[in-house]
């Protein structure tokens, strides 16, 4: 998930005294729920086992992340807690454990908080474990309740991310500028597929010091499935984008992913994606195996029971 990215290099930023890049942090606030993690129904809690450890997730009632834990090994781990009033994050705290042992310097908390005296602004405020303040930022909402602004303010003065929607012959576009200078474009349209179906294509740009540098193309089908993905970077010789890379994604009946094929220049390889699914009637799969690789994934799911229906007697 992307969301560990950021972790990861806002922890490194903390050791290394280095800012971490507005635009990495210049997007909506997310709660994550169970869909997100290719699950399905009233599951409580989920142990993925990889090859680089062990992630667990779990979930209230209402299927939203409230904790996430990386393991490593069973001295080192990360813990991520999510602090919820409704579908409202409050507050966002991660720890990491080396050696068993609680890392103070390195692990963060993220408060939030909601004003809407004058439209709709959501503060967050970073802070280490140590009580030194690290960040904050300023979303601020418009009537439309679209993300207008974003304020960043640290010890190193202020940023400002400005996002600007437009429209035109039904495709809209969302540019994003940091202190006046683009750093990225979202342009989301509609297009025919193959089989008349309507299909939802976005295109991502992303800017350096406002030239263009990559872009990304994407198609999702009709229930809104990734089915394709082009790469592209920018030709300063051409004026235009060339692409690098392609990759084809196809689901099964279930519409879990079954089969992976990514084009780069001549090279071609193709992933064939298997599972094992439990006996709960949600049917989320127990075992991933990847082919050619034969590598897999097993997760453990639990699930939130159904209180029994009882008999009124009259």
């Amino acid at each position: 998930m992307k969301n560990y990215l950021v972790h990861f290099l806002l922890c490194i930023s903390i050791i290394l005294g280095i800012a971490l890049p507005t635009e990495l942090r210049a997007q909506e606030i997310k709660v994550f729920s169970v869909q997100d993690f290719d699950l399905n129904g009233p599951v409580k809690s989920c142990l993925v086992a990889t090859d680089y450890g062990k992630e667990e997730y779990t979930f209230n009632e209402e299927g939203l992340l409230t904790k996430a834990v990386t393991r490593y090994n069973d001295t080192d781990y990360d813990i991520t807690i999510y602090k919820l009033n409704g579908t409202a994050l409050l507050e966002k705290r991660v720890e990491n454990y080396r050696d068993g042992i609680f890392v103070k310097n390195t692990s963060i908390a993220n408060f939030y908080e909601l004003d809407t005296t004058e439209g709709r602004k959501i503060t967050e405020k970073i802070i280490s474990y140590n009580k030194e303040f690290l960040d904050q930022y300023e979303y601020n909402y418009g009537e439309d309740g679209k993300l207008s602004t974003i304020k960043r303010t640290n010890d190193s003065g202020i940023d400002e991310t400005a996002l600007k929607y437009e429209v035109y012959k039904g495709e809209l576009t969302t540019t994003y500028y940091l202190n006046d200078i683009i750093f990225k474009s979202i342009r989301t349209s509609k297009v025919k597929g193959k089989d008349n179906s309507v299909q939802k294509l976005i295109l991502t740009k992303e800017f350096l010091e406002g030239l263009p540098q990559k872009a990304l193309e994407q198609t999702y089908d009709s229930n809104n499935k990734l089915i394709s993905e082009k790469k592209f970077i920018y030709n300063d010789g051409q004026k235009t984008f060339i692409p690098t890379e392609s990759t084809i994604y196809t689901y099964n009946d279930k519409g879990m992913l079954g089969s992976l094929k990514t084009v780069k220049g001549k090279s071609v390889s193709v992933q064939e994606f298997i599972y094992q699914y439990d006996s709960h009637e949600s049917g989320n799969w127990i075992k991933q195996i990847i082919t050619p690789d034969n590598t897999y994934k097993t997760r453990k799911i639990k699930y939130y029971e159904k209180e029994p229906i009882q008999e009124v007697k009259s």
